[in-house]
């Protein structure tokens, strides 16, 4: 099963994770009192960027029966939409640049480049998946309602085609985004689903026929003779942020070490807790200045998670300290190289489309599941010693270390018990031959 207690999983104390809570409490105060002019002028420059970059698209486009010219479009095209969405569309609907009071770079009036509404994500994305983080039967981003993330969730027949339906996800995620949204946004307003003219479904209607519209007809028909090219070019990049988007998503929620919780650890949670749940459910993947830009800085996940409507451009710098506390606090930092953390994540949706009694791992200790109870009937040090001479405290991380070894260890006993009893069954057996 998924973690029911985070205190006994994170072998931490609730005065320590009242603590860290208290500690990343006051990394968030100082960069909120810090925000200022470098702040707007940051998001403002990125603004103007990527505008730019879709004029020179557009204007390329004109060509765009060359081939350079439809190469150099098209390419110009993807990254100006990767940064829309990306740096821009969820950024600014997380409300990360609301205290700046501009009306045009605020979480209620910014609509994406995406086929889904941006209030409809708002709603279903900023409340649903940022509070109940990983929360089985609460979180509606764990699978998306369509991959079975966790052994947690049973099994079904249906899963068997998970393999191919991530990568229809993949080519389409603009729209499995939007429809996500639009079923969590009936739940929300208590529509019926079946509900054909309902708000939701019109809000909806409206946003999906301007965004085709715009991309699929208005834009080609602006070039003219080129408008086949054009078209060409409009469905290439979005093909190119779709997967670019799904990628960033996927390795900052699904590698090994995303931790998922039952609702029971819902109960009575604390601001502590809270945090210590986002630490332990996400991911990072290791970026430079220009991956990160391109990434939205959602290669700081984790820090994202922690810190949903504090600026991006901070994440790099508040990422230094909190790995610090998960050094202070002996937690793990889950990070890894994009290739790594997306095979990871790759590797469990195509093992969890099997059914359980193909794989060899529990539900408690299995590299994409894992909870409390991994450590029962393995001898572990006390949860939170601490060396007395250094202070250093042996907590979740040096829990998971030993009980790695633990496991090898008894792996390597059975392989070697039973390596012990064919040996034998073949000795007797020669001896009945003899």
């Amino acid at each position: 099963m998924a973690i029911t207690d985070i205190q006994a999983f994170a072998h931490l104390t609730a005065a320590d994770i009242d603590t860290l809570g208290k500690e990343l409490d006051s990394i968030k105060r100082e960069v909120e009192t810090s925000r200022g002019e470098r702040d707007a002028r940051y998001i403002r420059r990125t603004i103007a960027a990527q505008r730019c970059l879709e004029v020179a698209a557009r204007a390329l486009l004109f060509g765009s029966r060359k081939r350079w010219a439809w190469v150099s479009g098209t390419a110009l095209l993807s990254v100006a939409k990767i940064i829309e969405n990306m740096e821009l569309g969820h950024n600014v609907s997380h409300g990360q640049w609301d205290w700046m009071n501009d009306p045009e770079i605020h979480s209620t009036s910014w609509e994406w480049d995406m086929t889904g509404p941006s209030a409809q994500w708002r709603r279903a994305h900023n409340y649903s998946h940022h509070t109940y983080t990983n929360v089985l039967g609460k979180d509606e981003d764990l699978g998306f309602g369509i991959l079975r993330m966790t052994r947690d969730e049973a099994w079904h027949p249906k899963h068997l085609v998970q393999p191919i339906a991530n990568l229809v996800l993949a080519a389409t995620f603009e729209w499995g985004i939007a429809l996500h949204d639009l079923s969590i946004e009936k739940q929300i307003a208590g529509v019926n689903s079946k509900e054909f003219a309902s708000a939701p479904n019109r809000e909806f209607a409206r946003k999906v026929g301007r965004q085709v519209t715009k991309d699929f007809v208005v834009y080609p028909a602006l070039t003219g003779p080129a408008w086949k090219s054009t078209l060409k070019a409009n469905a290439t990049a979005n093909l190119v942020r779709n997967l670019w988007a799904y990628a960033v998503i996927f390795c900052g929620h699904f590698p090994d070490g995303c931790e998922k919780f039952t609702v029971e650890q819902l109960d009575g949670e604390t601001q502590g807790e809270w945090y210590l749940r986002q630490m332990l459910g996400s991911a990072n993947f290791e970026a430079g200045p220009t991956m990160a830009f391109m990434s939205g800085n959602l290669c700081y996940q984790i820090e994202h998670h922690l810190f949903p409507d504090l600026p991006s451009n901070r994440y790099a710098d508040v990422a230094v300290r909190v790995r610090e506390l998960c050094e202070k606090y002996d937690l793990p930092y889950t990070t890894g190289s994009l290739g790594k953390q997306y095979l990871l994540a790759f590797r469990t949706i195509h093992k969890l489309a099997l059914p359980d009694r193909f794989l060899k791992r529990t539900a408690d200790d299995a590299p994409e599941t894992s909870s409390e109870r991994k450590f029962a009937g393995i001898s572990l040090p006390e949860a939170l010693r601490v060396d007395p001479a250094t202070g250093k405290r042996f907590g979740l991380r040096s829990a998971l270390h030993d009980a790695k070894v633990s496991l090898e260890i008894k792996a390597r006993h059975e392989k070697e018990v039973l390596r012990e009893a064919k040996a034998a069954l073949k000795l007797r057996r020669a001896r009945r031959r003899g």
